[in-house]
């Protein structure tokens, strides 16, 4: 008579002792005020929070909304309150803002191409396709040039409105581009020059002065982009405002900027280098302040900052150097800030 073996206690107890990953469903959230056994826990998904319901403690936060989204298939039901899709931009009022693309696999059947040509024909308008190929364009360039969402924003409704009053018909679409970006940078008091507009934006300096001027006057724009005679009028123009930037890329610190920018309001106020462009001037201030407070900075780092050319720099740098007496303060001096000795007679 055969007897079946015991099965072994030590496989048993190895068997046992095997740890599990499965949940703990005796766990529960139990909160630390009310020590309700059953306690009301509510997860607002507005707000991602994890609340008691007796007390209002909140017991935990960011809360993922699990929930599945709304679908509306009627257009007279209100406002359609799914999640899906970017948010709506006002400058595109009255626009479809998304776009149906047709795929190219049909197995052959040329279905695709048929309900490609009926897509075309359904879009919008050649206007509405031109005017969100400038958005794009505008967001793309700004993004590029560092430039924030207020400025892109401003540019497109400077753009929106050119085209709507067919103010630079037969104008290439980047040089209105590129003038709406300029516009848009003064009046938000972060002035770019002609020049870095062009750099970006690859526009001739003379078609981009076409623009300008043509946006100018249906703007009722202050006149003159680089005037002296109207930086009064519009501050953003002038060449202290260029300051900031050129000597952060140039290194130098808050106090060079300061003096800097002194200098330059009192040479304007005893018409010192009247008649040179914001830049030029800026950068031959920058040159002379360097010099006068013992900072070693060559014209050929400036001129690569401020795109002007070393003779441009020196030829302002002289002018500034003729008239020192009324430029220089002389508490710089007695606080040992500046030195009139540093200043080379020729440069």
């Amino acid at each position: 008579m055969a007897f079946a073996q015991p099965f072994p206690l030590a496989a048993v107890a190895q068997k046992v002792q095997q740890p599990t990953f499965g949940p703990d469903l005796a766990v529960r959230l139990i909160c630390p005020e009310c020590r309700d056994p059953n306690p009301n826990i509510v997860e607002e998904f507005g707000s991602g929070d994890l609340v008691c319901g007796s007390c209002g403690l909140v017991l935990g936060d960011r809360v993922v909304d699990t929930r599945s989204e709304w679908r509306t298939f009627a257009n007279d039901e209100g406002d359609d309150p799914s999640r899906v899709g970017a948010a709506s931009d006002p400058l595109l009022e009255g626009m479809e803002q998304l776009d149906t693309v047709i795929s190219f696999r049909d197995g052959g059947s040329g279905i695709a191409r048929e309900l490609q040509r009926a897509a075309s024909r359904s879009q919008n308008s050649r206007s509405e396709r031109n005017l969100l190929t400038a958005f794009r364009d505008i967001g793309s360039w700004c993004d590029q040039f560092s430039l924030p969402k207020t400025i892109s924003d401003i540019a497109k409704q400077l753009y929106k409105r050119s085209d709507e009053e067919k103010l630079l018909r037969g104008k290439p679409l980047e040089a209105v581009i590129a003038a709406c970006i300029f516009i848009a940078c003064r009046q938000a008091h972060v002035p770019r020059t002609f020049r870095e507009i062009c750099n970006l934006t690859h526009v001739s300096k003379k078609t981009l002065g076409q623009c300008y001027k043509a946006l100018e006057q249906a703007f009722n724009l202050s006149p003159g982009a680089t005037a002296q005679s109207n930086i009064a009028h519009n501050p953003s123009t002038g060449p202290e405002n260029l300051l900031v930037r050129y000597c952060n890329h140039l290194d130098l610190p808050v106090n060079v900027q300061s003096i800097c920018a002194d200098i330059i309001v009192a040479a304007r106020q005893h018409g010192i280098a009247d008649g040179r462009s914001p830049v030029s001037i800026a950068g031959g201030a920058i040159f002379f302040t360097c010099l006068l407070l013992g900072r070693l900075k060559s014209a050929r780092d400036i001129s690569a900052v401020a795109g002007v050319s070393e003779g441009t720099i020196k030829l302002v740098y002289r002018l500034y150097y003729l008239e020192r007496e009324k430029l220089v303060k002389e508490e710089w001096i007695k606080d040992g800030k500046a030195d009139m000795e540093r200043l080379p007679a020729e440069k």
